[in-house]
């Protein structure tokens, strides 16, 4: 059986894709185990050299992967070319840290014992990828676990399962052994029995999950049942500060961009410009004019920074959050409401505790202003979310901007930069509602291997009995 992905543009099929049972996805991780015996025997220098054949089997898919991202998720084709090209990177990354899977000797005090910590594989992980970045983050959910000498299984996205199809296509071609790389793909309604039938399967030693909070609390009390550990990088509400001595045109870039890019469908995007009083007014001003160039348009045609978000659902949720704030006292300065899919940049001024936009992730191309009384003020409302992914302060001092990055509550902070970035070497993850567990570079080898305590005696023994 089949189901279908339908487009939010033009509502007619965008993809289609095989509907998977539990039972099915069981016979994949089946599949899995079996690969995993002889990958995890596989040499660094061969693995190696079969991610670097997949990134440049990736690349080679750009036509394919534009078409799919444009379809399925209503993506513009600059950021299905930036999705494209941070991907390649990770996997080139992750080829790089094949020899970097090291242990250490530690000194032992008992005599002649040779003590040494040792990183292995830990057989086969489950990566469960999200729609709003598919092909960055399918190809983090098994790049750096495929180098550490794991199998992987890919659970895709309900919304982009061409995309995520793609990703493993590529890494099939570049040679990987039967049932290291694997793929499974599932209609709506069957999601949650087949994610909680791959998270129950003896076979499947780790999971990494990136999408919302409620379900990655879900997913984390089923891996408990199984003292299965997880990397969870949920939701976000990610702030922005601007300081009295902020360049306020740098400022301004990095706002737009953080709050606009791919709509604000984002887990880093920016949810809260928090700025301080001396300089909000001008701020709002230069802000919201920038909003209002920022054109939306049918991504299928190239013209505009701005396309479809993913479907209505996101309209009816944007919408409600600027109704709640208008109704309790904001202003919107740019953009406002609509009944499509291409929503335009909207800014909201005034924003305060009272509104749901001060607390609820948008996941849409909206952002609220709130203003600070002072630097201690904009801490205080920086730290004011249960989430912790990304943050962001503007300040000409940096030892200033140091001190204030390093009092908020986030996993990653940024000085004079966007809440949107990302390179594949960076432990890349959150606190609190945004999760815990890093990605990317080095960290990533702590989530995806075991370290084994083994010892060596080179004396004869002495016990006491």
């Amino acid at each position: 059986m089949e189901f279908e992905r339908i487009n939010p543009m033009t509502n007619e099929t965008a993809s289609k894709a095989p509907a998977m049972t539990a039972a099915l996805a069981r016979a994949v991780a089946d599949r899995a185990a079996e690969g995993f015996a002889n990958w995890s025997a596989t040499g660094p220098n061969a693995r190696r050299a079969l991610l670097m054949g997949a990134a440049a089997a990736l690349e080679a898919r750009k036509e394919e992967f534009i078409g799919a991202m444009m379809a399925e998720v209503g993506a513009t084709a600059g950021w299905a070319m930036f999705n494209l090209m941070l991907a390649a990177g990770m996997i080139r990354e992750a080829a790089s840290l094949t020899t970097q899977i090291g242990g250490e000797v530690i000194p032992s005090d008992k005599p002649g014992c040779l003590a040494l910590a040792l990183r292995e594989p830990v057989g086969v992980i489950l990566g469960i990828a999200p729609w709003n970045a598919p092909i960055i983050l399918g190809v983090r959910a098994i790049a750096v676990p495929l180098a550490c000498g794991n199998s992987v299984i890919l659970k895709a996205s309900e919304l982009c399962p061409r995309t995520h199809t793609l990703i493993i296509e590529a890494f099939a071609s570049a040679g990987f052994p039967d049932g290291v790389v694997n793929i499974v793909t599932n209609a709506p309604k069957d999601a949650a029995d087949v994610v909680g039938a791959l998270i129950d399967h003896p076979a499947v030693r780790r999971v990494n999950f990136t999408g919302s909070t409620a379900v990655g609390k879900i997913i984390a009390k089923r891996a408990a049942e199984h003292l299965k550990p997880c990397l969870l990088e949920l939701g976000g509400k990610a702030p922005l500060i601007v300081l009295d001595d902020a360049d306020l045109d740098e400022a301004v870039k990095a706002a737009a961009f953080g709050a606009f890019m791919n709509q604000g469908q984002i887990c880093m995007s920016t949810e809260r410009i928090i700025a301080v009083d001396a300089v909000a007014s001008e701020f709002i001003k230069r802000f919201a004019a920038k909003a209002k160039s920022m054109a939306v348009g049918d991504p299928r045609e190239g013209k505009t920074p701005l396309g479809a978000v993913v479907d209505r659902k996101t309209v009816r949720h944007v919408n409600a959050l600027i109704d709640d704030a208008t109704s309790k006292g904001a202003t919107v300065v740019a953009g406002g409401k609509t009944d499509s899919v291409l929503m335009p940049a909207t800014v909201v001024d005034g924003v305060t505790a009272a509104m749901s936009i001060y607390r609820d992730e948008s996941f849409g191309p909206v952002v609220g202003v709130i203003r600070a009384k002072d630097e201690i003020d904009a801490i205080r409302l920086a730290n004011d979310s249960e989430y912790g992914l990304s943050a962001s302060v503007f300040t000409r001092d940096t030892a200033r901007g140091l001190r204030v990055a390093r009092q908020i509550r986030s996993g990653i902070c940024h000085i004079n930069g966007p809440t949107v970035h990302d390179e594949p070497q960076m432990p890349f993850g959150g606190i609190g509602a945004s999760g815990y567990g890093r990605f990317g570079g080095k960290a990533g080898i702590d989530q995806f291997t075991e370290l084994r305590w083994i010892t060596i005696e080179t004396r004869p023994g002495h016990f006491p009995i």
